[in-house]
């Protein structure tokens, strides 16, 4: 496999990622903590152009913008994680969709009514995954608890 040592132009998608990423878009939140940020940016920027400098000749011109762009979403999700201080961070960069604590959901199955997250822990039963998710109904007080099964 040739080395080369000019990396592949990124035409702006490094910064067009991370400002998507950075701010929150309507219904996706960003998952990043604003402490982590700075140093998760210069770290990301520095793995992905180390594994585009990488990349053989013959396999650039086989890369395409998509490819590009999940390599670099990869890097910024698992340099994440190694910065984040809690486990609930490491939730949230994990499965960046699901909810968070302090939302309030309104489950139309639970007679619970409008509640509001209080805890979240990953849960593990043979090859599935899911969310338990410990809420505090707002009208009555009453705690519970329910789970989503997680994407793979």
């Amino acid at each position: 496999m040739t080395k080369n040592t000019e990396p592949i132009p990124e035409d702006g998608m490094v910064e067009t990622a991370l400002d998507f990423w950075f701010t929150d878009q309507g219904h996706i939140r960003s998952p990043f903590p604003d402490y982590i940020r700075k140093k998760l940016k210069k770290d990301t920027k520095t793995k992905f152009s180390d594994w585009t400098s990488k990349i053989s000749d013959k396999a650039k011109k086989e890369i395409n913008d998509e490819i590009l762009a999940e390599k670099f979403e990869e890097i910024l999700f698992e340099t994440a994680s190694g910065l984040v201080s809690t486990e609930d961070e490491k939730l949230t960069i994990l499965y960046p969709f699901m909810p968070r604590i302090g939302d309030i959901i309104n489950p139309k199955d639970s007679e619970n009514g409008e509640s509001k997250i209080i805890g979240r822990t990953h849960l593990k039963r043979g090859d599935h995954s899911f969310l338990n998710v410990k809420l505090k109904a707002i009208d009555s007080g009453k705690e519970w608890e329910t789970e989503f099964e997680l994407p793979e």
